[in-house]
């Protein structure tokens, strides 16, 4: 059984992670999603939208906002991949995701990713202007990665 990539909704991709990713809820929008499966049946997608980082966000720049699979193998990898190749086509010319400290990044590694920067840990995204609620990911250190080519 081969994996091939699919086109998928941003609704179809939402419920996916809302099932599957380990920590965070669906984003809140995107400019694309990818799915991929395995015959018939979904075993992973990829929202891709614009930088969650304000200084990242100049027009050509894109991030990988979700990654989420039934732990099927290469699953990420391919979606990783085919998120590059989607952007490209697009025309953006550069590609971002994170992972949390912990994690091993194997995925991106095979897809032929590699970290770009490493990022502390934040006391959270809310300001005493703009109050946010913790999502669980405060306190967490993390690494930004791009593809290699």
């Amino acid at each position: 059984m081969s994996l091939r990539t699919v086109p998928i909704t941003f609704a179809e991709a939402c419920r996916f992670v809302e099932q599957w990713h380990r920590h965070h809820r669906p984003p809140r929008g995107h400019k694309f999603s990818i799915g991929v499966a395995r015959d018939d049946v979904l075993v992973g997608v990829a929202v891709v939208g614009r930088p969650v980082a304000r200084l990242l966000d100049d027009g050509l720049t894109l991030e990988v906002t979700r990654v989420a699979t039934d732990g099927t193998r290469n699953a990420n990898s391919l979606l990783f991949s085919a998120a590059w190749q989607a952007a490209r086509a697009l025309g953006y010319r550069r590609l971002v995701t994170y992972t949390q400290d912990g994690e091993s990044g194997a995925s991106l590694r095979a897809a032929g990713w590699r970290i770009v920067a490493s990022r502390p840990p934040q006391p959270g995204w809310s300001r005493p202007s703009r109050p946010r609620v913790d999502q669980g990911t405060a306190g967490i250190g993390r690494y930004r990665w791009e593809p290699s080519s």
